[in-house]
């Protein structure tokens, strides 16, 4: 429990005095090693005396060089010989603390101000053994000390009234609250430090009453309206917040966080479009923090996707940008934004934004990257996919992507290389694996590696079974090669489990029934294949001829061979089939 870090009252940071302080003790340890000298327990001889002082500075000398062990022997035999060598307990207790012993550490710290009452870093060490002993309770009389011995120092009161917070002694703490504004006059500090003492007393109009007070005398400071209207709100005196709220605006319009603060006041209010209104007020203003705004955008994620939620993120991310222009992560926040709302072309644009400003967020790339390879534009997804790679050549959704864009352009060999390097670099990530191997499969089949084929697209449905597409992909090529018929109806029929409805998966089942000879079975997939097919394949028409020729309806099987090449087909076989009015492989 750490009584400085509970936020009842800040502390200034005197980094200059104290280290000029730590020197001043170093030099004082001399001093106090001959003091020691003049009190020990017993007397020493002047040979003893001599001892002491080479083997105190031999401790310090390891201690400097981390040589813990044997400095806390030296101390320990330091004390030994001269048990009321005050200098030696300190040190020998600032080591035990380091080891986190801070039980072992007390005694020694005790002992030494007992030697010393007026070393204050010896009672500034001993504070915080207790404190991190959760000795609470004897805190008091330590910070007494030290507010003896430095009574000038704000920090030794702030303490102390913490440590009083702590114990709920909270009365006792307001009045070291008001020793301390004796001693610097009002600020904020104590202010505050108050107000928490008060609302924890129940004492709301009590807080509201200093406040009240420290804005009539300070009638410029929005700090003060923020507070008291902070402290109405939390009590439900929402009505009495939004006035003192109210008031702030007209003093300072520009200031984004009394907006804010209105905005919390009408959203509680349900009154939406204010509390909206409130928020666009707020982000355009630059010296409001980046971040909270993005905090706030990020608080309309969970009513996603609601059409509302979506439009207000959007616009206030928009705001973002033009409120931090030159800040990369406006730009990626409105990208995020603008593809939750399927404007694609302008997230990616938003995206471009962002990377030109700093290009070493990953992230951002990654979300390029998918939008640009979803929206088919291949030669976008190479350009900056390959960009990417060189800034984060060990991503492996990166590699992929780059890899997939390479086999759109029918360049399998590049995008084998890719591939491999997916699967090198992932091997948790079984999604990926899965899609990689099945890429993989897809590049080996190009080139004419079968055997290399079939073992990616294993590889693939090791790690995902449902992989729809590599379970059509795979039991497509199978077909074709007229192998494994019986493992490639199984993972077709599996594939249309999974993804109904879709033409190209059911084209697939009817090819791999017709190398069956199930020609019943392979028309009915077929006639779905056609029926959902939105593009008028040639292949489904070309294969649905095959079928019909089998089932021995030679006239409609040449109108279909007919008909794909209508829509495009003009291979060999095909005319042959139409010339030959008969099936031809």
């Amino acid at each position: 429990m750490n009584y400085r870090e509970r936020g009842y009252g800040k502390r200034k940071n005197n980094a200059g005095k104290y280290y000029a302080a730590v020197i001043f003790c170093l030099l004082s340890l001399t001093f106090s090693l001959q003091a020691s000298a003049q009190r020990p327990a017993k007397p020493m001889s002047a040979l003893d005396s001599i001892m002491v002082k080479q083997l105190f500075f031999s401790a310090l000398r390891e201690k400097t060089i981390e040589n813990t062990k044997l400095a806390t022997e030296m101390f320990e035999r330091v004390l030994q010989t001269d048990p009321a060598n005050d200098a030696s307990m300190y040190e020998l207790a600032n080591l035990k603390k380091l080891q986190n012993d801070y039980a072992g550490a007390q005694p020694l710290l005790e002992k030494a101000v007992a030697v010393k009452p007026d070393n204050e870093w010896y009672w500034a060490a001993l504070a915080d053994s207790y404190e991190k002993s959760n000795s609470i309770v004897k805190l008091e009389n330590v910070f007494n000390q030290l507010i003896r011995i430095n009574p000038d120092k704000p920090d030794y009161y702030f303490d102390k009234a913490n440590a009083y917070v702590i114990l709920k002694r909270y009365d006792d703490a307001l009045k070291v609250y008001n020793q301390l504004e004796q001693l610097t006059g009002p600020s904020d500090d104590i202010l505050a430090s108050r107000q928490k003492i008060y609302l924890k007393q129940g004492r709301v109009d009590q807080a509201a009453a200093e406040l009240e007070k420290a804005i009539a005398d300070n009638p410029g400071q929005t700090r003060y309206y923020l507070l008291l209207a902070e402290i109405y709100n939390s009590n439900n005196f929402g009505d009495k917040a939004l006035k003192v709220l109210q008031q702030a605006e007209k003093q300072d319009s520009n200031n984004g966080m009394v907006h804010l603060a209105l905005a919390d006041i009408y959203r509680d209010k349900k009154n939406i479009d204010a509390a909206f209104n409130e928020l666009t007020l707020a982000f355009s203003i630059p010296d409001v923090s980046i971040d909270q705004k993005i905090r706030i955008i990020g608080g309309y994620f969970p009513k996603f996707p609601e059409p509302n939620a979506k439009a207000s993120a959007l616009e206030l991310s928009r705001i973002l940008t033009v409120a931090h222009p030159a800040d990369s992560k406006a730009y990626a926040m409105y990208g995020d934004m603008l593809a939750q709302n399927a404007k694609y072309k302008e997230a990616a644009a938003a995206y471009k934004k962002s990377i030109e400003l700093n290009e070493q967020v990953y992230i951002v790339h990654e979300q390029l990257v998918r939008i640009e390879l979803s929206q088919n534009d291949i030669d976008a997804t190479i350009k900056d996919g390959e960009n990417a790679l060189s800034l984060f050549p060990n991503q492996g959704w990166m590699n992929y992507m780059v890899g997939v864009a390479w086999a759109q352009k029918k360049d399998s060999k590049k995008a084998l290389g890719y591939a491999k390097n997916a699967t090198s670099l992932e091997i948790q990530d079984k999604d990926l694996l899965s899609l990689s191997f099945s890429l993989l499969g897809d590049c080996y089949h190009d080139l004419k590696d079968s055997k290399s084929s079939d073992a990616a697209y294993d590889k693939a449905l090791s790690y995902n079974p449902d992989n729809a597409y590599t379970l059509n992909n795979y039991a497509y090529y199978l077909s074709l090669r007229n192998e494994a018929l019986d493992k490639a109806a199984q993972m077709s029929a599996r594939s249309n489990e999974l993804q109904p409805n879709t033409a190209s998966f059911e084209d697939t089942y009817a090819w791999v029934l017709f190398k069956q000879k199930k020609y019943t079975e392979a028309k009915v997939w077929m006639e779905k294949a056609l029926a959902h097919d939105k593009d008028n394949s040639s292949a489904k028409y070309e294969h649905y001829g095959d079928i019909l020729y089998y089932l021995g309806n030679t006239d409609a099987a040449v109108q279909n061979w007919k008909k794909a090449k209508e829509h495009g087909g003009q291979s060999p076989v095909l005319e042959r089939k139409i010339n030959e009015k008969k099936y031809s492989e």
